[in-house]
């Protein structure tokens, strides 16, 4: 018994002065920063399609998730008004092209009449002319001079004449044709009015949204108030993943940078994709609403949108499943890297108060201002062996990227130190030169874990 309680004293005092760390060992590994987000899929084009006449639905050929072809007719909308005017329209085009055809037929008789008259005024030109020369060799009475000279002078009058009645039946035949044209646009605006009625697909796509139902009542309105909208058609050729990322990651995301896609819907599965766009305007996390939009002027989280392209598109894939993309920001192979716990600040000031004073720093570091903090550097405590005994240094270290649990040292360590890796709380602590000992009472890393 005595020699039991001897023991323990023995221990308690070769332990006391020392403080239990986790250390591990630097050294090189493969190393990828990840960017995570949240958001759902969206097809790249959409459209709702809207209702662009007031009326009851009166047919809808397609249901949703069914697959719809270009120019397809999707929906109509009562058209009973529109059908007749159309066709009121196109009776008065007919009895206008009958009047044109009336008006052609006379025209070409009064250009027979003008050739008809032409004719017999050549005629009577030659017998005037023959009467004329006999009269001058007065061999014929002025009679029959005179009525030679009155028959010319009616053929000229009789020509002129049926000029006249061919430029006015030509008059009128061009009238009827402006007519005609008049009336031609007038049924294009009908046939217009009557195919607002017929909603037809713009491109091929799935049918994703039906609001109403046949029978409901449809009003032309602003794009997507209720009422107005009629379906909406997605092309899911291109399909995308529509994500939000924390403002304090956007300045690592770039286009082109690749993407791995998972949707809670597919459990297991992984689509390849790529960044085809990084937006510029913040968004309130609260409400979704862009910063410049935004009228309170309350400091919230914020996010980015940012558009993630599926290489390989899905049929399995629908619009709005929940997804979350891991985007890759920077890859690098067999670089010197340590836990990102590892990492620690430390004033200069304090540090050098700690190696002369360890009480006066304690006071010290309670009471540091932000301008003490604002000098702070980052580093990791180094532990070195010291007349056989752990003893650790604070050590200032430059970073690279950053891995979802380890950070690329650049500067500072090399492959083979031993650095405090824990814990949080120890490291929060933890004096420069201070004796330490491996806490055995938690797993350690020898080497630092690969983010791979």
């Amino acid at each position: 018994m005595v020699l039991a309680v001897i023991v323990t004293l023995t221990i308690v005092r070769a332990q006391s002065g020392y403080t239990k760390v986790l250390i591990g060992t630097v050294g090189k590994q493969n190393l990828v920063s990840l960017v995570n987000a949240t958001g759902q899929i969206r097809p790249k084009t959409y459209v709702n399609i809207g209702a662009n006449a007031m009326g009851r639905v009166t047919n809808f050929y397609v249901a949703e998730g069914d697959h719809v072809k270009r120019g397809q007719v999707v929906a109509t909308i009562e058209n009973v008004q529109q059908e007749a005017n159309v066709a009121a329209q196109q009776a008065t085009i007919a009895a206008a092209q009958t009047d044109i055809s009336s008006y052609i037929a006379a025209e070409n008789t009064q250009e027979a009449n003008l050739q008809h008259a032409q004719a017999d005024l050549a005629q009577k030109k030659l017998d005037y002319d023959r009467a004329k020369s006999l009269y001058a060799a007065q061999v014929m009475s002025q009679q029959n001079f005179d009525a030679a000279k009155a028959a010319y002078d009616l053929d000229v009058a009789s020509v002129a004449q049926a000029r006249a009645a061919l430029a006015q039946a030509k008059a009128q035949t061009a009238s009827a044709e402006g007519h005609l044209k008049t009336q031609q646009a007038s049924l294009k605006v009908q046939e217009d009015l009557l195919n607002r009625t017929i909603a037809v697909a713009p491109f091929d796509g799935i049918v994703t949204n039906e609001p109403v139902r046949v029978g409901e009542m449809v009003v032309t309105g602003i794009q997507n108030t209720e009422g107005s909208t009629l379906m909406t058609l997605a092309d899911m050729s291109v399909i995308t993943a529509e994500v939000k990322v924390d403002e304090t990651d956007i300045v690592n995301v770039k286009l082109g940078q690749p993407a791995d896609v998972t949707v809670d819907a597919l459990p297991g599965k992984v689509f390849k994709g790529h960044v085809t766009e990084v937006g510029d305007q913040a968004l309130l996390r609260s409400s979704g609403v862009s910063t410049s939009q935004a009228t309170s002027g309350v400091e919230e989280a914020k996010d980015f949108k940012v558009v993630v392209t599926l290489d390989q598109p899905s049929n399995e894939l629908r619009p709005g499943l929940s997804t979350t993309a891991k985007i890759t920001t920077a890859s690098k192979d067999d670089v010197l890297a340590i836990p990102i716990q590892a990492l620690t600040m430390r004033d200069p000031k304090l540090l050098k108060n700690d190696q002369t004073h360890p009480q006066k720093a304690d006071t010290v570091s309670a009471a540091s201002s932000d301008q003490q903090q604002s000098q702070a550097i980052q580093g990791v405590f180094v532990v070195r062996k010291e007349k056989g005994k752990d003893r650790v240094h604070f050590v200032s270290v430059t970073t690279g990227i950053t891995g979802a649990t380890d950070i690329e040292v650049t500067g500072g360590l090399q492959p083979g130190d031993r650095i405090v890796t824990g814990t949080y709380r120890v490291l929060r602590d933890l004096k420069e030169g201070a004796l330490v000992k491996q806490d055995t009472s938690l797993a350690a890393p020898t080497q630092t874990s690969s983010s791979r």
